[in-house]
């Protein structure tokens, strides 16, 4: 009994959620802000204990989600822990079709950005369109164990 109700709870909150997702206004423009990790870290930290640091690669993925028009992605900066911007990934204006992707990659060798590095994406359309989607997939496969996971980019206001 206890756990077809807790089924039954469970349920009804993927059920809620789900259906409470609305799709997003059509808009021509955004500043979109990607939390990246150069490096994560792990273990115990503190007193004798270490933390180990973890080397990720990461590759953003600016995926335009309108099926019908293009979208400009108008910059890429990517800003390490201390805020300082380390590189524009994307100097001038990059066209991204319908349904297309523009990616960026940086190797896991680079932990210039360090576990607090993020992008501030810009782009724009000509006319409004569903907003693209941005998500940044880390990892590193080394033999024996591996590390992946993806985080998510929001709009944010940069004036």
């Amino acid at each position: 009994m206890l756990l077809r109700a807790i089924l039954l709870g469970w349920g009804l909150c993927v059920a809620s959620v789900a259906f409470g997702q609305a799709a997003p206004a059509r808009v021509s423009g955004q500043s979109l802000y990607l939390p990246v990790y150069s490096h994560i870290l792990h273990g115990e930290g503190g007193g004798k204990a270490q933390s180990a640091r973890v080397l990720v690669s990461v590759m953003v993925s600016i995926r335009n989600t309108d099926t019908l028009r293009p979208m400009r992605v108008t910059s890429a900066v990517y800003y390490d822990t201390e805020g300082r911007r380390i590189k524009d990934y994307v100097p001038a204006p990059r066209v991204v079709a319908p349904m297309g992707t523009l990616e960026i990659f940086i190797p896991r060798s680079d932990d210039t950005g360090g576990s607090g590095a993020n992008f501030v994406i810009g782009w724009k359309a000509d006319a409004p369109v569903n907003p693209p989607l941005v998500e940044a997939v880390h990892a590193n496969f080394p033999t024996g164990r591996s590390i992946v996971f993806i985080t998510s980019a929001r709009p944010i206001q940069t004036e």
